[in-house]
């Protein structure tokens, strides 16, 4: 008997050594899988945290004359403030061109009675039928920079509004840094829930992985990033290189444009551009849903890139961290552990400080992605079976170029 207790303890005591090992080597996946999945992106985080300028002016005025370039399509709502802003910038600017991209609103009554406020100041450029193998926003940019007569080019959307002196810090910022295209980040503004809820998604996707501060002095054209409601270039240089062109059947123009710019030798830059344009890009769920429909797919260069970017955003930002609650909540693991699950909204929770978003959203975070996810999908089942996306009245297909008006 006194054999048999003995051999019971040392099988109760290997047991209990196999499951210490079992549980330790759970514990180091988890542990080792969250440096992965949350080191670099909180690295960046703190990067452009600690780092990336806030671009406010310093009072000088460089003498440079800008034009400001409005494409606008269906624009009636916002066209007016636009050209308001743009026109109270002061002695740097020298026109405000408008380009009616075949709007089926009421956009000309608002130019028309625009060219009347502002004689001599605001100008229309002649309407054109869209090419074949052009997408909208890179076409109109193109005819308004063919009709500029100014050294700098400012592109800028209809719901963008330069802030007093946007004009005089732009040119200043790229003079500066030697920079040919300038676009400066804008703050977002934001009122409804669903743009509370969503749109700091679009800071926290680039700047945890974007490292703007490297993306200075770095010249590679994957380090190319743009905002299109604010991008600033020379006009010499744009003709030279092929300006819209160069981008004319991409439904994500900007950031590709400013990718493009680096890969013909020349300087593109991003800067924090809260203090110089503001913008509200959507209204209300169903503007996020149609607009980031029509820009999500289309950003990557690759099916390979897509699926990468969706994976590890559903891993990090969902799966992961619930996958740590759960067991905690079966008891696997201590409740200690949490803090894994924590540290999936560190970078989130840096971002939001870095562009004043509601901290509320920060602990939404998991579902906004899943809602993100669930957009991105959608994005790509438009585009490449579901007959294309519709933005404004036209339907761009899979080969992300206009192939009908509807």
């Amino acid at each position: 008997m006194k054999a048999l207790a003995i051999c019971l303890s040392k099988s109760r005591a290997s047991e209990s050594q196999s499951w210490c090992l079992a549980m330790n080597s759970l514990e180091t996946a988890f542990i080792a899988a969250g440096a992965v999945l949350y080191g670099p992106v909180t690295l960046v985080a703190l990067l452009n945290l600690g780092l990336w300028r806030r671009e406010r002016g310093d009072g000088s005025a460089p003498d440079a004359s800008v034009s400001v370039l409005i494409p606008a399509r269906n624009e009636e709502e916002t066209l007016a403030g636009c050209v308001e802003a743009a026109v109270s910038q002061g002695r740097g600017l020298a026109e405000v061109l408008i380009f009616n991209d075949l709007s089926t609103d009421q956009t000309q009554a608002v130019i028309d009675s625009l060219n009347e406020k502002f004689p001599g100041i605001v100008r229309q450029v002649p309407e054109s039928e869209l090419p074949v193998g052009w997408v909208g926003k890179p076409h109109a940019c193109q005819r308004l920079a063919d009709h500029a007569n100014s050294q700098w080019l400012l592109f800028v959307d209809a719901d963008t509004r330069l802030r007093p002196g946007a004009l005089d810090v732009l040119v200043a910022v790229a003079e500066s840094r030697n920079a040919t295209l300038l676009s400066a980040w804008p703050r977002i503004e934001m009122r409804s829930f669903a743009e509370r809820f969503l749109m700091p998604l679009l800071n926290f996707v680039v700047f945890s992985l974007f490292p703007a501060p490297i993306a200075r002095f770095r010249t590679g054209a994957s380090l190319g990033l743009a905002h299109g409601a604010c991008i600033l270039a020379h006009r010499e240089t744009y003709r030279r290189i092929g300006g819209h062109g160069l981008v004319q059947d991409r439904l994500f123009e900007d950031t590709a444009l400013a990718r493009a710019w680096r890969a013909h030798g020349e300087n593109s830059q991003v800067t924090d551009g809260r203090m110089i344009a503001t913008v509200r890009m959507y209204e209300d769920f169903e503007g996020i849903w149609d607009g980031f429909s029509k820009n999500y797919y289309p950003a990557f260069s690759s099916m390979f890139s897509f699926v990468a970017f969706q994976a590890f955003m559903a891993l990090s930002a969902v799966l992961f961290p619930a996958g740590v609650i759960a067991l905690i909540l079966t008891g696997v693991l201590s409740p200690l552990w949490l803090f894994l699950a924590a540290f999936s909204l560190i970078s989130r929770l840096l971002i939001a400080i870095r562009f004043r978003h509601p901290l509320w959203s920060v602990l939404l975070h998991p579902f906004a992605v899943t809602v993100m996810l669930a957009l991105g999908f959608r994005s790509w089942w438009l585009s490449e079976h579901g007959g294309g996306v519709s933005w404004k009245g036209r339907r761009y297909g899979g080969s992300r170029v206009a192939a009908k008006h509807e």
